[in-house]
């Protein structure tokens, strides 16, 4: 609980030690999980004294045990080891220093670390980390490199080496760090971040060489895979030999079974690329001679056609064609011109014979009453009616005689 105090009214500096203890008092024993970095046994003394280290954080927390606590792993525990301890924080208040008693110790096995690795890999696969869409294209010609491995190392060596071989004008930016031990996690961690947030870096490799599966837990460490997840530029793994598999793999955008085989990967070959563009230049050509070809014979076999050696005599052709059928036209009009006047002339002179006109002319009257009806019947006139007679060459007048 919280303590109430003033400028007017502080703590000594044994009572705050002295509350601290009892809040640690409080806690009990815990079972903790950690990497061995320091380890003192003193010939004779009763107690051992160690460090042990959270290997993804720079964090670190010294342990105390008996020798028969100790005793009873030391066959198996050395500098370097996974343990797991079930201890009990002590606060030695004289120095306000914080301890870790150890009542048991057990060591990590491999069986064991490879099933949390296998459980840590499938929670990094549900949250998509792994997922192929989430792979990033490597450049086809980077211009920089990053590397990132550890010092005068042969994986160092054989990047450079090979990479610098297959085409000689690419140029690395190495970042040494330590690739094992509690310090690799954060440095190689940092050196990624570093690398990623350079611009003129167009790819990264981390890399090291071959390993137990201690040595190679680093590159399975979930701080370390979430750092590669976020990078924006692409990830290149090349750890241990082809059988090692660490988490690292699954995340990078690419996995290289060997710090050679990434330098393959990466960079291209400048021999083959330059056999690969005679190959293609000479297919361009081929491809363009045969086009070539093909067009000349295409344009002989058009020039060879009658209708362009000769281009007019299509139109002669077609000339007299339409000479013909425009003869043929107007002797079939004049036909027609000729027998509908023949029709025109009969049906005239038909006409004529039949028309009143012609009647009259053979000495004919017609016989018109005043409103101009002609007369047809004797009984339609009266005596004395004054009637009209029209004839061939004029008319005149007469009256009925009863």
């Amino acid at each position: 609980m919280a303590v109430n105090t003033t400028p007017e009214a502080p703590l000594p500096v044994g009572e705050v030690s002295r509350l601290i203890g009892g809040w640690i008092d409080r806690l009990g024993a815990v079972w903790v999980e950690g990497q061995i970095t320091q380890l003192s046994r003193r010939p004779g003394a009763g107690v051992v004294f160690l460090t042990l280290r959270d290997p993804s954080y720079d964090i670190s927390v010294s342990v105390t045990c008996y020798r028969q606590v100790f005793d009873a792993v030391a066959d198996v525990v050395s500098e370097g080891a996974r343990v797991v301890v079930l201890a009990k924080p002590e606060w030695y208040a004289p120095r306000g220093q914080l301890s870790l008693r150890a009542a048991e110790i057990r060591p990590v096995g491999v069986g064991e670390l490879l099933a949390r690795l296998e459980q840590l890999k499938k929670t990094l696969a549900r949250e998509g980390l792994f997922a192929p869409e989430r792979k990033k294209p490597l450049p086809f010609l980077p211009q920089l490199v990053g590397l990132v491995c550890g010092r005068a190392s042969a994986a160092e060596r054989d990047v450079l080496e090979n990479a610098r071989h297959r085409w000689p004008a690419v140029r690395f930016e190495v970042r040494n760090v330590a690739v094992q031990g509690v310090h690799a996690v954060p440095q190689v961690a940092q050196a990624v971040k570093e690398l990623d947030a350079l611009d003129d870096v167009d790819v990264i490799i981390v890399a090291r060489g071959g390993g137990s599966v201690e040595d190679l837990l680093p590159f399975s460490d979930e701080q370390l895979i979430r750092t590669v997840a976020q990078c924006h530029t692409p990830v290149v793994s090349a750890i241990g030999h082809e059988p090692d598999n660490p988490l690292l793999d699954h995340v990078a955008d690419l996995r290289a079974s060997t710090p050679t085989d990434a330098a393959k990967k990466v960079v291209p070959d400048v021999g083959e690329e330059y056999e690969r563009v005679r190959l293609l230049r000479d297919r361009a050509r081929r491809c363009v001679a045969a086009l070539v070809d093909r067009e000349e014979r295409g344009l002989a076999h058009a020039l060879a056609r009658p209708s362009i050696q000769d281009p007019h005599r299509m139109i002669d052709v077609r000339a007299d064609q339409v000479a013909d059928l425009l003869d043929r036209a107007r002797r079939c009009l004049r036909h027609q011109l000729d027998r509908a006047a023949s029709e025109l002339s009969h049906t005239h002179a038909r006409v004529v014979a039949l028309s009143p006109a012609a009647t009259l002319k053979r000495g004919y009257a017609v016989l018109q009453r005043a409103d101009g009806h002609a007369v047809r019947d004797p009984g339609e006139v009266t005596g004395g009616e004054a009637l009209r007679a029209r004839v061939s060459e004029g008319e005149f007048s007469v009256r009925v005689d009863t």
